[in-house]
């Protein structure tokens, strides 16, 4: 079990990611391409996938095992700007961390020349690290990033529901059922047995789509203090197959009438953050049965995804969807 001890500026300096991180899911889901769980909703994902990798799996088995520890300096905080800023925090890591931060996997096993290499500071094998990562990440998550996104938000909806409604205690205490919230600790499920003093550092945390079982943090308790944890997936949460093309969107808002429809533009921009079926009624002024229909279909057109949360629905916009409303191309990782 991991505690993550809080200080009152602790739970003033509580966040959320703004958005999903494009290398912890990149590592992350490179542990959900090797494992055979979650069929349903990973299984069509694993495919393609493998059909669009050229070696990269090799290559980074090593420095990413399939269970247990890797390197922290694979996921740096710039993965939450994007990929392209990731990778160049990556190239940048100091050789003395590198050394490091590698040693801990030489203990359980034996490293390629290449990552010892890499452990040496020899920029040619940071290079080869970067090219191995950035290939698979674009065949494993940037064909799949519009579903990435929508899914991530509507967990941060969740969560933002419930810090309007409860401050950080019930933000907390919303959290899925691998985290407990026993004020001033919050206990998470772990393969190891931690404790995490955050210091008055506060805490981030970043909903994953790829994190399975149980949240993960970084070994070096000295970094900026994040909780990774998998958001909760049914069937139909799985990426749909990637688009060859970009799909247009209107060049203006009131455009959307034309293409979907005046009540369904209104639902769409009713949506806003966030809502449930009850209070989408509400904003655009039609029966519960009539909004619930909907969404439905624009759920179906992959311009909403509908969450449960106990009797409820929550219901947030694609990035698609918001794109819709700007007249805008879906944002790209």
């Amino acid at each position: 079990m991991l505690r993550v001890h809080f200080s009152e500026l602790d739970l003033a300096r509580l966040r959320m990611a703004t958005r999903p991180d494009a290398l912890w899911e990149t590592v992350l889901s490179f542990h959900r391409l090797r494992d055979k769980q979650g069929e349903l909703v990973y299984g069509e994902w694993r495919s393609g996938t493998r059909a669009r990798l050229k070696g990269e799996t090799r290559l980074l088995a090593p420095l990413i095992p399939l269970r247990g520890y890797f390197p922290d300096f694979l996921t740096p905080a710039e993965g939450i700007i994007g990929a392209d800023a990731a990778m160049e925090a990556l190239r940048a890591t100091d050789s003395n961390r590198l050394h490091d931060e590698i040693s801990r996997l030489t203990a359980a096993r034996s490293l390629p020349a290449w990552i010892r290499d890499l452990a040496e500071g020899v920029d040619r094998s940071l290079e080869r690290l970067v090219s191995a990562l950035r290939a698979y990440h674009q065949a494993a998550i940037a064909p799949y990033w519009p579903h990435i996104q929508a899914r991530i938000e509507a967990d941060r909806a969740t969560r933002g529901r419930a810090l309007l409604d409860g401050g950080a205690d019930g933000l907390l205490a919303s959290l899925p059922p691998t985290m407990r919230w026993r004020p001033p600790v919050l206990e998470v499920d772990y393969p190891a047995d931690r404790d995490l003093r955050l210091g008055g550092r506060g805490l981030l945390l970043l909903p994953s789509f790829f994190c399975r079982r149980t949240p993960v943090t970084y070994r070096n308790p000295d970094l900026t203090p994040v909780l990774v944890y998998p958001v909760e997936h049914t069937p139909e949460c799985a990426p749909p197959r990637p688009l060859c093309q970009p799909v247009s969107a209107p060049g203006k808002t009131h455009s959307l009438g034309k293409l979907v429809g005046q009540t369904r533009s209104a639902v769409l921009q009713g949506v806003g953050g966030g809502c449930t079926t009850s209070e989408l009624a509400r904003r655009v002024g039609v029966s519960l049965a009539s909004a619930s229909q909907h969404a439905s279909v624009l759920r179906e057109a992959g311009l909403l995804l509908t969450l449960r949360q106990g009797g409820a629905v929550l219901h947030t916009l694609t990035p698609l969807g918001a794109a819709l409303l700007r007249g805008g191309a879906p944002a790209e990782v």
